[in-house]
């Protein structure tokens, strides 16, 4: 599978460039990614991947195929060790419409079987799958950083709550909608936008209500770190943050995410002890000594050469 991503990203192995450029060559894009039909995959800089959700001519909204894509896409990602970060984004427009109800309504709310056990079984395998979706960004060590422009609806909100940095236009707004087609959000929303906001109050009249939330409430609340005046600006924002991360040792990086979420999901005690064994092994790397003589010669980080992890 890692050849599959290999291929797409071509032979750009060079040094870091600026964040423009980067861009540039992430919207050359012509559409999806073979295998993919719904994302085009690109390396628009060193170890950045750059994972674009590509169906403009229909918002963005996400088809059968896209659930299943994502899961092998992220799996590779996580198993790439060319790859130390990765930036998302939506092609066209918007960000995503949230789910295509004409694509998936019929499989998910009709299931073929023999009565309301089996039924309900198999739409518990349905949306199970569909967790993974977003589940698997978080499952992915190398760090997320989401670039939201326009329209976040729905399912974009699962999507963006899994990521690890997330960043908007100023135009873009967020909307859980849920509510306003008969159903209870499943895919992670209701479980991460209260660990991600922190305001009970917030979340459930967003959720209760589907009400949108504009850029400037986003950020008082928390749900995104910077708002960009457009998606120029953004995507060399998003490019500016993933260079940063990717400077770093891949060691320190990927046990700083993995170490986050465990502590977001567990007590003080249980999150010391675990960076405790995790570190007990992790220190021994020479990533540490590179990184503390770098400093020590008042040298940039991103001079220093790290090993693929």
């Amino acid at each position: 599978m890692n050849s599959i991503i290999r291929s797409a990203f071509g032979g750009g192995r060079g040094l870091w460039r600026p964040a423009l450029n980067a861009v540039r060559a992430m919207s050359a894009s012509g559409g999806p990614t073979p295998p993919f039909t719904t994302l085009s995959i690109s390396q628009p800089a060193s170890h950045v991947t750059h994972v674009e959700l590509h169906r403009p001519e229909k918002r963005n909204a996400m088809n059968q195929a896209f659930w299943s894509e994502m899961i092998d896409c992220f799996n590779q990602i996580a198993e790439d060790p060319e790859c130390r970060v990765v930036v998302f984004s939506g092609a066209g427009k918007l960000f995503t419409a949230g789910i295509d109800l004409m694509d998936m309504a019929g499989g998910l709310l009709r299931p073929d079987a023999d009565d309301t056990a089996r039924i309900s079984w198999k739409v518990r395998q349905t949306i199970s799958k569909y967790q993974e979706t977003f589940s698997v960004i978080e499952k992915c060590p190398k760090p997320v950083v989401v670039a939201v422009h326009g329209a976040c609806v729905g399912a974009g909100v699962d999507l963006i709550t899994a990521c690890d940095i997330r960043l908007c236009t100023q135009d873009a707004w967020f909307q859980v909608k849920e509510v306003d087609i008969g159903l209870a959000a499943d895919v992670g929303t209701l479980q991460r936008l209260p660990k991600v906001i922190g305001s009970g109050s917030l979340v459930n009249e967003l959720a209760l209500t589907a009400r949108k939330m504009y850029s400037d409430e986003a950020k008082s609340s928390g749900l995104v770190s910077r708002v960009f005046p457009d998606k120029e600006t953004l995507m060399a924002g998003a490019m500016e943050v993933a260079g940063e991360i990717a400077s770093r040792s891949p060691v320190a990086v990927q046990g700083t995410k993995i170490n986050l979420i465990f502590s977001r999901d567990h007590s003080v005690k249980e999150g010391l002890d675990f960076a405790a064994m995790w570190n007990m092994s992790m220190l021994q790397t020479d990533d540490l000594m590179k990184s503390a003589q770098a400093a020590l010669e008042k040298k940039s980080i991103k001079q220093v050469v790290f090993s693929k992890l």
